[in-house]
């Protein structure tokens, strides 16, 4: 019972030291969980879904929304239950800024209660465990990247972790299935490639490292299978995506190298000093100002305290975290590109995950104070070792460098003489309560982010500062050449809308922020991952596309451009095209000239129907319906375009049967209407590509865990008990000091 307390102690542990280290780094910069991504393209996209599943509408895509609409594609998530609850909630959020950082809270919590479990499953004391936890919010890239900006590496990771723990408990017979299934589909709906690749080398690391261990590969098998129904049920999350690959900036399928974002081996001598600025190609050039390979203060100098001797009869124990942390740390070396997955520096905050994992759990079993002189000597060295890699460089900053150094050796210190005169658990808090200053030291001395946005924070100024544009909106603009004073509610963003910005103000904008982008469209404007677009994208809308004879903006049936005056100083003194007219809209003649149709909105007339020749065709549907049904007749044959991007998943019928659909500009969907046609039905419906397959995989995924817990629960296929390892709730703390390591692995 002792031991089952002192976990649930622990975990608490875990739990307070994350939201303390999230308060040590709000007090660095309130904005810290709000910026970039974040702030350009997750939040408004929350609340956008949120007001569609409110308004009743399960959005798959929403086709007015050209540039960003297709969400089976993108990162939204909607499949998966805690993003859409989080979305459902975004609606009723002001404040964007205070919603994002209390999500991103919640999801790190999560994350570190998951490093937690991993580090008890397999047989580390719960102190140990809890400092793995806390560290693992707090590393490098996951904090200045995943956490800050990019939300669905940073949900993706917290369902990973879990998975990890419980598929090493299923393994040795100590939990089943089920958890298995729920995090590796919660991990794999998230609908991101990168986190879904990651669980897969995971799953594989922790069945060959199981089999090793227990020198059979039952258990492994089980295991694999468990993993295999998460992601038959998770298929149809991410069979769009696949399938429609080959209309996105996503299709290349090819493995090429370039050295942005790969890292070099050799970073990992950067792991441990808080000042680190390591040296590879990225935003920053080859030298980046952020500690990227950060992982944690004690990682690499605790390394002279395990007994390796002893260790090595953990070796087959810790097959799995050894496999997993090899594997990724090949893979953030590169290829710089693998089909969609580009930047291997993405990987690092798994390779953080794999160290911490294997130098507590070690420090756990093999701990020891043996020798302690000869062991000083060695974390001397490694530390300096870490001055090294870090000065080399960026010799610029030797003082900082030098005081990075002299904070790791006294806390390494400090931590020794606690674990001999108090005990591990004092020295482990210590270890804890040290992050904290260092997160505030590192965030108070980061430059901006990259590609920072400024956006304002809560939605009512938002509204109340920009125009109230009805219908669909093309905007016309350059994010880039904003200057930095125009970053703001009183500058550009109370009459631009950049990235996801129209979202957050419920207005329909063509434009959005997306990963993803149909190439075609995106070439008919040359539009832009952010929704900004080239100086010849006004010639271009309003050109005369040669099949049909109509300017892009008909086909596209937009009521209204916005022209950023910057990209376009003088357009606004010379006559409107044909059609259109100059608005004014006082109190924003500084950013935009606005172009409204003559006579009205076109969005809410006759549906998705654009330009027909020879056909008589009224439609009943409405702009924001997927399926648009109409009324046709043609006595000699004709066409009709729609409003609508040819997204693989269309389909048409007339009368009730499939006729082939064609393309405008490969762009535009159209369809041929046979001579003699009368008063018949139309139907233009879409439905995500392969969605049949994915119901299908679902049925089956579902019978397979389901078998396996039968399995579990009927103790067929009995799982004798592993060799070795205590239960995951086994964590009493030993005697107060390290002793030199002994056969039993006794001591830290």
């Amino acid at each position: 019972m002792g031991s089952r307390r002192d976990a649930r102690i622990w975990g608490a542990v875990t739990a307070i030291g994350v939201v303390v280290g999230y308060a040590a780094v709000l007090l660095a910069n309130a904005r810290h969980f709000y910026t970039d991504d974040t702030e350009a393209q997750y939040a408004p996209m929350w609340v956008h879904l949120g007001t569609q599943l409110r308004e009743g509408r399960f959005p798959w895509i929403v086709p007015w929304e050209w540039m960003a609409g297709n969400y089976t594609i993108e990162e939204a998530g909607i499949y998966n239950p805690p993003q859409l609850l989080l979305c459902l909630l975004a609606p009723s959020m002001d404040n964007l800024a205070v919603y994002a950082t209390m999500v991103k809270l919640v999801f790190s919590i999560i994350a570190g209660l998951g490093v937690f479990r991993i580090c008890l499953a397999y047989g580390a004391r719960a102190s140990w465990s809890a400092v793995a936890g806390i560290a693992f919010p707090l590393s490098g890239w996951f904090l200045f990247f995943d956490e800050a900006s990019w939300f669905t590496s940073h949900t993706a990771t917290a369902w990973i972790v879990h998975a990890w723990a419980s598929a090493v408990l299923y393994a040795r017979g100590r939990g089943g299935p089920i958890p298995v299934f729920v995090f590796l589909y919660l991990a794999l709906t998230v609908q991101y490639a990168f986190p879904a690749v990651e669980a897969g080398l995971m799953i594989v690391a922790v069945a060959v490292g199981e089999a090793i261990y227990q020198r059979r590969w039952g258990p492994s098998l089980r295991l694999l299978l468990a993993a295999g129904a998460a992601a038959l049920v998770a298929a149809g999350a991410n069979l769009p995506g696949i399938l429609s690959s080959q209309v996105t900036w996503r299709g290349n399928a090819k493995i090429h190298n370039d050295p942005f974002l790969t890292v070099p081996w050799s970073e990992s001598l950067n792991a441990s000093l808080p000042s680190t600025t390591p040296a590879f190609t990225a935003w920053w050039g080859h030298v980046q100002p952020l500690p990227m390979v950060y992982v944690a203060w004690f990682l690499i100098p605790a390394l002279a305290f395990i007994a390796w001797r002893a260790a090595y009869d953990s070796v087959r124990e810790l097959s799995g975290p050894i496999l997993f942390a090899i594997a990724v740390l090949m893979w953030t070396a590169g290829p710089g590109a693998i089909g969609p997955l580009r930047w291997p520096a993405r990987v690092l905050p798994m390779v953080a995950l794999g160290l911490l994992v294997l130098v507590c759990v070690l420090l756990s079993k093999h701990g020891t104070l043996a020798s302690l002189r000869r062991r000083g000597i060695a974390a001397g060295v490694l530390i300096g070792l870490l001055f090294i890699r870090s000065f080399s460089a960026a010799p610029e900053i030797v003082v900082r460098h030098l005081l990075a150094v002299l904070a790791v050796g006294a806390l390494g210190a400090a931590a020794v003489w606690l674990a001999r005169a108090k005990g591990v658990a004092v020295a482990c808090v210590l270890m804890i309560v040290a992050m904290f200053p260092i997160a505030y030291a590192q965030v108070a001395a980061a430059p901006p982010t990259a590609l920072p946005y400024n956006f304002p924070e809560r939605r009512s100024e938002m509204t109340a500062a920009f125009p109230d544009f009805d219908g669909v909106t093309l905007q016309l603009a350059d994010r880039a050449i904003l200057r930095p004073e125009d970053r703001s509610i009183t500058g550009a963003y109370g009459s631009l809308a950049i990235g996801n910005y129209a979202k957050n103000l419920g207005l329909d904008y063509v434009n959005g922020y997306t990963p993803i982008g149909h190439a075609p469209f995106a070439g008919v404007l040359c539009m832009a991952w952010d929704g900004s677009t080239c100086v010849d994208a006004f010639r271009r809308a309003f050109a005369a596309e040669p099949s049909t004879g109509r300017t892009i903006v008909d086909l596209m049936k937009v009521d209204r451009v916005v022209l950023h005056r910057a990209q376009y100083p003088n357009v606004g003194e010379h006559p409107a095209p044909a059609g259109w007219k100059w608005v004014d809209y006082p109190g924003h003649e500084r950013y935009i000239w606005v172009l409204e149709r003559e006579n009205g909105l076109v969005s809410t007339k006759n549906g998705a129907i654009a330009h027909t020749v020879g056909v008589t065709a009224t439609s009943s549907s409405s702009r924001d319906d997927a399926t648009s049904v109409s009324r046709v007749s043609s006595t000699s044959g004709g066409r009709i375009v729609f409003s609508r991007l040819n997204w693989p998943g269309h389909r048409i019928e007339l009368n009730g049967k499939d006729i082939p659909l064609s393309t405008v500009e490969r762009t535009f969907l159209a369809v041929d209407i046979p001579a003699g046609t009368d008063n018949a039905e139309l139907v233009l419906s879409w439905r995500p590509p392969g969605w049949q397959l994915g119901i299908a995989t679902a049925v089956l995924g579902l019978v397979m865990i389901g078998v396996l817990q039968w399995v579990a629960r009927t103790g067929r296929w009995s799982t004798p008990s592993s060799p070795g390892p205590r239960h995951p709730d086994s964590s009493a703390e030993p005697s107060r000091t390290l002793r030199p390591a002994e056969p039993s692995g006794a001591g830290g």
